[in-house]
């Protein structure tokens, strides 16, 4: 008799917002390149984003957020929107107003969307599934401060939330370039938390030391200059998938900052962004019930977007095509970027194709030995 089961697993959810498309924080600042945008248009363009997996990302009130951040710091975002201004006092105190995170002017309306969807994706996985959110990943922010162009600490949130949604392990990776401080600041020494940063040694904000093991559950692990393909596979296999596995979480965060591409111009790692897919793909098949997938940093228009919607085909199990297609085409070839260096004759490639060329190399003994000193750690769940 055939068996007569369905898969009743939902598909995979987008979070996005046009307010992403608007919005800049400012002419000067790394993110005044359109990202989010870019990934919706090219998802769409490519057949990948219908209407029943997208979700208009709703805007966190105050009394939400305070699940986490202190209500006179939401306050005080909320008046230098309105006021566009901040005062010598609030910026010493809450790191607004700074060249890293300006006054502009939907400097809380915008956080505030990332966060509203963060929160809201930890309800809708009460029950499983996929979520991306390519906005999110804003994991410098603490409780009370804005830092590293994070305003709003969507990672934290949407951990809150799927605890208090009913997961009661959440495993959090962090593949951006730059250490998630204001991650582990909320979560060092909580055994129901496993967090692991994969990141740029000696780069802002210079934390996550490899000696820094959070009260127990914090994996960090700098990586040197030029970090390549091959360095990350055996990351991923040595380290990340090791350390799910025996942790066996309810829920699994994981930050897919893309300025860990060789083509960012604020780090000086060396991957394509066929190791993040990688990444994702080994992570999806170990089969947790509950997966968010959020952005970060990236600060290169082309490879952001590029790489995103790549992390949605793999999310969604679709084939990446050798060549996009027109419309796909032509989404990249109306970005533009004003970087000197990188921006002003962009290769062909970064139009006609989502797929980098991989980026293999040797695989450093400094970095063997790193790896071979965090995983001695995980005889712990193993």
């Amino acid at each position: 008799m055939p068996d007569a089961r369905v898969d009743i697993t939902p598909p995979p959810l987008f979070f996005g917002s046009e307010i992403y498309r608007g919005s800049s924080y400012g002419a000067h600042h790394p993110l005044r390149v359109p990202r989010v945008s870019t990934v919706m248009d090219l998802a769409r363009a490519l057949g990948w984003l219908p209407p029943a997996q997208y979700r208009t990302s709703p805007r966190a009130k105050p009394a939400a957020l305070t699940l986490w951040h202190t209500p006179r710091y939401l306050a005080a975002l909320q008046d230098a929107e309105a006021r566009q201004q901040v005062s010598d006092a609030s910026r010493d105190r809450h790191g607004i107003g700074t060249l890293s995170n300006p006054v502009f002017p939907e400097m809380y309306r915008r956080p505030a969307t990332a966060a509203g969807a963060a929160l809201l994706a930890g309800e809708i996985l009460a029950h499983g599934g996929i979520v991306h959110h390519p906005a999110g990943g804003t994991h410098h922010a603490f409780p009370d401060r804005a830092g590293g162009f994070c305003y709003l600490n969507d990672p934290v949130l949407a951990i809150l939330s799927l605890r208090r949604a009913g997961a009661r392990r959440v495993a959090y990776v962090d593949i951006d370039a730059h250490h998630c401080d204001g991650v582990e600041h909320a979560f060092a020494g909580d055994a129901e938390t496993l967090l692991i940063s994969v990141h740029e040694d000696r780069r802002w904000p210079f934390t996550g030391a490899i000696s820094d093991d959070g009260g127990g559950n914090c994996f960090n692990l700098p990586v040197p200059r030029d970090f390549n393909d091959s360095e990350m596979a055996l990351v991923r296999d040595r380290l990340i998938l090791p350390a799910l596995h025996g942790f066996r979480p309810d829920a699994i965060v994981v930050q897919c900052g893309a300025d860990a591409v060789e083509e960012d111009p604020l780090s000086r790692l060396a991957l394509s962004n066929n190791a993040h897919w990688d990444a994702v793909t080994a992570i999806k098949a170990l089969g947790c019930p509950r997966l968010f997938v959020t952005g970060g940093g990236g600060y290169n228009p082309w490879s952001v977007g590029r790489l995103w919607t790549g992390v949605w085909a793999v999310l969604n199990s679709y084939e990446i095509p050798d060549r996009l297609p027109p419309a796909a085409e032509a989404v990249l070839r109306g970005l533009t970027w004003d970087n000197a260096r990188r921006g002003r004759n962009p290769p062909d490639h970064w139009f006609t194709t989502l797929r980098d060329l991989p980026r293999s190399g040797p695989i450093r003994d400094e970095l063997r030995t790193r790896i071979d000193r965090l995983t001695a750690r995980l005889t712990r769940w193993t």
